[in-house]
């Protein structure tokens, strides 16, 4: 195959094609890989996430630069980023406000998923990559919400990590484990600083290839989850599919283009995002002798965190609200084997499925809601509805997926 391609460009190109396959990448990822003609709106959002990760890697070397992991010089080296560097104002705001970019491109990537079916067969392994990437990407938001190493950076990260200590037999060494230290401290910032610039940027950027290989090797879904693949002309092109590149590429920088438009306007007019992107109290030094009145994550972390408020403790131990906040995540990875419908979208789907997915999608924004608000005994029990209800979708699926009617899905893609 190389040598053919030389023969056509035995140039620089084909100097270069002996000894890397670059024409053939180009090839099997853009040019000659055939999308589906029908996306829309919902498909912006898988290349906006791999922009946001572009930003968030560029943006958090040039902080390094900068930054003093240590429990004396952290809060001060970010005053001295936002006062003094050169635009590091904006390089740490545009790092800031990329962690929520990045989780909600995240949200929106999945839901569509969901939507379509596209952790249907045979894409089960891109949905389990895909899980894989959202679970690395928690660690990692974690790791650096620590770092700045404020009020709400001490005291959230003194609440998350003592969970750990609701495991029972090892919960008390597992803590002290991720803390490196009996209390959060110097230590601990040090390995989530590691950890964070480090190890688990190395292992998404690795998850991040592994989900594209194995979405381009089974081709993508669409709207109407009619496989492309099926039908195709002599040449062996799919009939209902176009190149990616120039085709989504070039359209892709549409969506690019009106996502920096909103992004550039939450970094220079609205950059704390009213205390949901960063807390009041992160702009005051961590003091472990002073605790915060309201201790709450970030909103993106915000849905699982009012699962696990909304579970009472049993004998004075949060493992059972732990437990229903690890499963809240661990369900979504089984997914693939939960939908038992003979459809894959939504569009064909019964109406049980669509009243489900509503009420789930409707019951998340709750919960998030509830997670970055003062808990009360109405809104817990509010919490724990929607908890129910979260869990309802998933548990419930194998029944009404195939209890329901569908409609008869087309042969080829509608557009």
């Amino acid at each position: 195959m190389a040598g053919s391609r030389n023969k056509n460009n035995p140039g620089f190109m084909g100097w270069i094609d002996d000894r890397f396959p670059a024409t053939a990448m180009w090839e099997d990822h853009l040019s000659k890989y055939y999308a589906p003609k029908n996306f829309n709106f919902w498909y912006f959002f898988g290349s906006l996430a791999l922009l946001v990760l572009v930003n968030q890697i560029l943006t958090g070397i040039w902080l390094t630069m900068s930054y003093t992991p240590t429990n004396e010089g952290a809060f001060a080296s970010v005053e001295y980023i936002m006062r003094d560097v050169d635009y590091g104002w904006l390089l740490r705001y545009m790092h800031s406000t990329g962690a929520s970019a990045f989780f909600f491109v995240v949200y929106m990537h999945m839901f569509r998923g969901m939507l379509y079916g596209s952790y249907r067969n045979p894409r089960e392994l891109v949905w389990i990559f895909g899980m894989v990437i959202y679970v690395a990407l928690m660690a990692e938001a974690f790791m650096g919400y620590l770092l700045p190493w404020g009020q709400m950076s001490y005291w959230g990260a003194a609440v998350i990590v003592s969970l750990f200590e609701a495991v029972p037999f090892v919960g008390p060494d597992l803590a002290q484990w991720i803390r490196g230290d009996y209390l959060i401290s110097g230590a601990t910032l040090t390995r989530f600083f590691a950890l964070h610039v480090i190890a688990l940027p190395i292992v998404l950027l690795a998850l991040v290839v592994l989900h594209i290989i194995a979405l381009h090797e089974v081709g993508s879904n669409n709207p109407d989850g009619v496989e492309i693949k099926d039908k195709k002309d002599e040449n062996g092109i799919p009939l209902d599919g176009i190149p990616f590149h120039p085709y989504y590429s070039v359209k892709d920088i549409v969506g690019v283009v009106v996502f920096l438009f909103v992004f550039c306007a939450i970094v220079f007019f609205f950059p704390e995002g009213g205390g949901y992107f960063i807390e009041a109290p992160n702009y005051e030094a961590a003091n472990p002798l002073k605790t915060p009145p309201h201790i709450a994550p970030v909103w993106y972390f915000t849905p699982f965190y009012a699962m696990l408020r909304a579970i009472p403790p049993i004998a004075a131990s949060q493992f059972p609200g732990v437990m229903v906040m690890g499963g809240a995540i661990a369900i979504l990875f089984v997914l693939p084997w939960l939908d038992r419908s003979p459809v894959k979208s939504i569009r064909y789907k019964g109406w049980m499925s669509k009243v489900a997915i509503v009420i789930f999608a409707i019951c998340f924004v709750i919960l998030g809601y509830l997670g970055v608000v003062a808990s009360t005994p109405m809104r817990t029990l509010v919490a724990q509805i929607c908890t129910a209800l979260y869990f309802a979708f998933f548990l419930g699926m194998p029944f009404y997926t195939r209890m329901e009617k569908t409609k008869p899905v087309p042969e080829r893609v509608t557009g």
